[in-house]
């Protein structure tokens, strides 16, 4: 495991095809559904000697919702949950950045979805940071958390028979990164 140190700050993009941002819900209250976003764009600016100055951006385009069923998908594309013709992408700009374990962070930021924006808190976990293959210095990272989506003006549900609601407020958010180091080219 790598701690920070002043050779890692700079500028980390999101490799997109080692990077899931996903969710998942309860659905009938008693299966879960997961989905994720297939198109991922984050960066990050890290200065290792002041984590305060440090950020992060994630782009989610909101069209790229994935749940393997064509007609789940085409409903949270729709107006009665992302509304993606009018809100096309999900945002997560940081505002604060804190080491508050060894490799345990505390990113805090706004979260836009639709025309809301919240303040979240996520505790993310550096897991590594290596050179791979083709020389590129790579560092993944993992986090999940919970949101209430009606916070977030994704109301749409449906009342069961038994009692309940067709899908949770309740969303479990989902991150795997595989964030790779722009190096200039004297570097190697």
């Amino acid at each position: 495991m790598a701690e920070l140190d002043a050779s890692m700050s700079g500028e980390w993009r999101f490799d997109p095809e080692h990077t899931r941002v996903g969710f998942s819900a309860k659905h009938a209250m008693i299966t879960t559904v997961r989905g994720a976003f297939n198109d991922v764009e984050g960066i990050i600016q890290l200065d290792a000697d002041n984590l305060s100055a440090s950020t992060v951006t994630v782009r989610l385009q909101a069209t790229s919702v994935d749940t393997r069923n064509e007609k789940r998908d085409a409903h949270l594309r729709s107006p009665d949950f992302f509304d993606v013709e009018t809100y096309p992408e999900i945002v997560f700009t940081s505002s604060t950045i804190d080491e508050v374990e060894e490799n345990n962070f505390m990113v805090v930021g706004d979260l836009t979805i639709r025309d809301t924006t919240k303040q979240v808190a996520i505790p993310i976990v550096l897991l590594g940071v290596s050179r791979d293959p083709m020389g590129n210095l790579r560092a993944g990272f993992e986090a999940t958390r919970r949101l209430n989506r009606r916070d977030y003006g994704l109301e749409w549900n449906l009342p069961l028979d038994t009692g309940g609601v067709l899908v949770s407020e309740k969303v479990t958010l989902e991150f795997e990164i595989s964030a790779i180091k722009s190096e200039g080219e004297a570097q190697g």
